[in-house]
């Protein structure tokens, strides 16, 4: 099993070429998925958490289309086990 690829803010931010107020607008606004807390001061997302939102934008969906699929994401993250 591959271990999910993490992401710090500096490339979330190269890969989706937004500033760092416009991604926490999204995430607010539930348009991308919430930061992962790997400690105080450490927070990470998954890459393919990432590169799915921005898919999504490339398609052209709606708003609400991406909430949902933020959503989802979200959801999965339950899913995840750890490898031994």
């Amino acid at each position: 099993m591959n271990h999910p690829k993490i992401v710090r803010r500096p490339a979330v931010l190269e890969l989706l070429q937004i500033s760092r107020s416009n991604l926490y607008s999204k995430i607010e606004n539930g348009l991308f998925p919430k930061p992962i807390q790997l400690g105080v001061r450490a927070v990470f997302w998954l890459s393919t958490e990432n590169e799915a939102v921005l898919a999504a934008m490339i398609q052209g969906q709606s708003q609400e289309e991406i909430k949902h699929l933020v959503k989802t994401l979200v959801e999965a993250r339950k899913q995840f086990k750890a490898v031994a």
